[in-house]
């Protein structure tokens, strides 16, 4: 895998998406103001060589909610527009930033929350955290998330030892063509 590529191809794609979609974008914002009063979500997540960064997201949950992994959060915190933006997976559009900024890539392990210790530390003996995390990747074309850290950090590590231009672009083609998941809500 030569990074140099990758990190040009996070960059035309991304300026791509941006510049196509923003009147998707413009929408889906306004329907978030409408829906919660507050479209946009950041929160701190860990990045490449655990360095963290601030992701920016859609919000489907109500402004209230703690923040945790999504795996532990209540089916009651995410709004009827939230439900719609995680299964059709355009809550992850503002993400385009991050991979613009050079926080993230389009393709690689899931950034995880600070707080999550087991995950971080099957990510650190699996050498996860050499590479920029990403808005999709192997494991969520394969629907593995979050609530599964040891079995995530595999899957991550596995993707990295086969990455090439190949898989960064069957991987992207995957998850637009419905493949995979974003992280399970903890249903009631």
């Amino acid at each position: 895998m030569n990074p140099a590529i990758i990190r040009l191809l996070d960059i035309l794609f991304s300026l791509i998406g941006l510049f196509f979609l923003f009147p998707a974008l413009l929408v889906l914002y306004i329907a978030g103001l409408l829906d919660t009063g507050s479209p946009i979500f950041v929160q701190q997540r860990v990045g490449r060589n655990q360095k963290q960064f601030f992701l920016v997201k859609f919000r489907t949950m109500r402004p209230q909610t703690e923040s945790m992994p999504t795996h532990l959060v209540s089916a009651k915190s995410v709004t009827k527009f939230g439900s719609f933006l995680r299964r059709t997976k355009l809550d992850e559009l503002p993400q385009l930033f991050n991979v613009l900024m050079g926080h993230m890539s389009l393709v690689g392990p899931r950034p995880n929350l600070p707080s999550q210790l087991e995950l971080i530390e099957a990510r650190e003996r699996f050498g996860v955290y050499s590479v920029r995390p990403g808005i999709t990747g192997l494991a969520q074309v394969r629907r593995i998330d979050m609530s599964t850290p040891e079995l995530l950090a595999q899957t991550d590590a596995e993707m990295l030892e086969k990455f090439s231009v190949h898989t960064y672009l069957r991987l992207i083609f995957d998850t637009i063509g419905g493949k995979g998941s974003g992280d399970r809500i903890r249903e009631e």
